[in-house]
């Protein structure tokens, strides 16, 4: 007879990871099994340091939030969990106590899974067990879990396009340089000089090895004058030697440098010290063979004399961006990593750039990025925006000095938009004369824009107001900097404008709670995820962090969790903004990649009901953050 809850659990199940990886047979044998839990709002599912469960959970409706309590009692929340999104898996993993705290942040239904049934059902499939350690990654918190774990799935842990290299055997170098303990270190750096190494392994009369050198001990040993260069290798040789076995995998190697913070591994017969050294694995070997990740990205860019090697290595840069959806890795980290990228890609455009100009800068620079990649927030390829700054130059050689940065910028733009970022609609780039100025020259403009505001100089002051230094000379950046904080404090009118601006669009749910979507033009009838849900809460965050005269925080998610910090009072409604902020982001990124656009029109027909429900959810925050800039900046009279 057919079991019409389980039945209803499991068409649930199969439309979210990893569940989606298995047959029907399986979903239903652990639909069975799954206790279905009913929560109001403020109920605690489980508390940091409880002792583990038999179960790990999915959401089905309403929403769970993970916190992180701190030594001195105080709380953080790391992240907010709803429909379809898998947490507390730390039992299913590690076997010990969970590391945060779980509270409903609204009525809620959540399943709670058999660990054994699951398991049973599953039945070691690779895929669900990748997916489930980086859901361990994402929810837990400790600091190397923090620091360390989420570098490993960053930038190491495959999708399952890339199983079949992750998981072959490790290629490396297999006739080994090494020397034995009482050969000088003069003679072992010559050996590594000549066969242009980095490590050369110590080994004993049976070839087994006792201790490695890398170029790091004869620098911070020998070149520090620690010890002489006629000293043994025994004395500053690090030991042990962290090993592994001949058929050792790329994925285990990598596991095992990361964990030792190690970048070189000695491999010998059977994986341990005590057999014959057979080889050496060194990361480098490792990134060469992977080839697409954040590392080699950033190498290939750095190393690129054209444009199209640019192109191709950014190109890389958007399947990484996709792999790590894939695996579920949170978006802050997908974030610090391509704005990396994106930031090198600029550096390397000037850097061709200048070899192309017929003499070197006439005096210092600054190369600015405007806008979301300003904000760190660039995943898309979206226009530029950009702006430079020159040092000041006596009256006579501006309109030359001028000229020369507008001939680079030029260049630079014209290599940018052969990358893939559009050149800016607004001409808003340094190519312009009018983001291509002196010092000076941006300073008195930023002063008329502060005190003597309009809506003309809100809407271009904004755009600089996230800024952050590319290229060039920091000194610019910070005086400037000096100079936009310190016309601040002479101005409140200034404020009203920009929270004016901020509240324009209200949040885009109309009667009966349905999207406000596109009434006419070539976008009719979809919506407008930018203008609409984003740009509210990007512009609330920047006119917040302003008034608190807070500086060198650029990304909207990050200036919600600092005013968080500031006012403990509204820290619910912050965090919840910048929690907002990112699943936002990341809806709107797996939109562009689905439609190959920057998307900022979506087709709501097109999306799920659970997609709705999720997108609805992040207008909540929206509302609540502009009722209070109303009352903050008190601009009731003023709109």
């Amino acid at each position: 007879m057919s079991n019409s809850i389980a039945d209803r659990v499991s068409d649930f199940l199969k439309e979210y990871p990893p569940f989606n990886m298995l047959q029907k047979e399986q979903l239903l044998e652990i639909a069975l099994q799954v206790n279905i839990i009913y929560m109001e709002k403020g109920d605690v599912l489980y508390r940091k340091d409880d002792h583990y469960t038999n179960y790990f959970y999915m959401v089905r409706n309403g929403s769970v939030c993970l916190y992180h309590h701190n030594v001195d009692g105080s709380s953080r929340m790391v992240n907010i969990n709803d429909g379809g999104d898998v947490f507390g898996v730390r039992p299913l993993i590690n076997k010990e106590n969970y590391k945060l705290t779980a509270i409903a942040n609204e009525e809620s239904i959540v399943y709670a899974i058999p660990i054994n049934t699951f398991e049973a059902a599953t039945n070691n499939n690779l895929n669900v067990y990748k997916y489930l350690v980086t859901a361990l990654a994402s929810n837990a918190y400790d600091p190397y879990t923090a620091e360390e774990n989420l570098r490993i799935f960053v930038d190491y842990l495959p999708d399952s396009s890339q199983d079949v290299v992750n998981f072959q055997t490790a290629n490396y170098t297999k006739k080994p340089i090494y020397c034995n303990a009482d050969t000088t270190l003069k003679d072992a750096a010559i050996k590594m000089s000549k066969f242009k190494i980095g490590c050369i392994i110590v080994v004993d009369k049976n070839m087994h090895p006792i201790g490695i050198i890398t170029n790091s001990d004869i620098k911070n040993k020998i070149a520090t004058g620690q010890y002489p260069i006629s000293t043994k290798v025994e004395n500053i040789m690090s030991a042990p030697v962290i090993t592994g076995k001949k058929n050792l995998t790329l994925a285990n190697g990598q596991l095992k440098m990361i964990k030792h913070g190690v970048n070189h591994l000695g491999i010998t017969e059977d994986g341990s010290p005590n057999s014959k050294l057979v080889g050496v694995l060194s990361h480098h070997d490792v990134i060469t063979t992977l080839g697409n990740n954040p590392t080699a990205i950033l190498k290939e860019i750095k190393r690129a004399e054209r444009t199209k090697k640019i192109r191709a290595a950014r190109v890389k840069a958007n399947t990484l961006i996709q792999s790590y959806f894939n695996q579920n890795i949170p978006i802050t980290h997908i974030i610090n990593v391509i704005s990396q990228i994106n930031d090198a890609v600029t550096i390397r455009a000037i850097e061709i750039a200048l070899k192309k100009m017929p003499t070197p800068p006439p005096v210092k620079f600054s190369w600015l990025a405007l806008g979301s990649q300003g904000r760190k927030e660039q995943l898309l390829f979206t226009d530029q925006d950009n702006a430079l700054v020159f040092e000041d130059v006596p009256q006579k050689q501006y309109a030359e000095t001028q000229d020369y940065f507008l001939q680079l910028s030029k260049l630079v733009t014209k290599t940018l938009n052969k990358v893939g970022f559009e050149y800016c609609e607004a001409d808003m780039m340094a190519s312009n004369p009018e983001w291509c100025k002196s010092l000076s020259e941006w300073k008195t403009q930023f002063k008329d824009w502060i005190l003597n505001p309009n809506e003309k100089a809100v809407l271009l002051s904004s755009i600089f107001f996230d800024y952050s230094l590319v290229y060039g000379d920091y000194t610019l950046e910070k005086e400037l900097t000096n100079t936009i904080y310190d016309s601040l404090e002479k101005t409140s009118l200034f404020f009203k404008y920009l929270c004016s601006d901020a509240i324009k669009t209200p949040p885009p749910l109309g009667f009966f709670k349905q999207f406000v979507v596109e009434q006419n033009g070539e976008h009719k009838e979809l919506f407008n995820i930018k203008k609409r849900a984003l740009m509210p809460l990007i512009d609330a965050a920047r006119l917040l962090v302003l008034s608190k005269h807070v500086r060198g925080i650029n990304s909207t998610y990050q200036r919600f969790e600092k005013m968080a910090e500031l006012e403990p009072e509204n820290k619910e409604l912050f965090e919840s903004c910048a929690y907002a902020f990112k699943a936002l982001l990341k809806f709107k990124t797996k939109q562009g990649f689905l439609n190959s656009d920057s998307n900022k029109f979506i087709d709501l027909e097109k999306l799920t009901k659970e997609e709705k429900l999720k997108l609805k959810r992040c207008f909540k925050p929206l509302q609540g953050i502009q009722e209070s800039l109303k009352l903050r900046f008190d601009i009731k009279a003023f709109i």
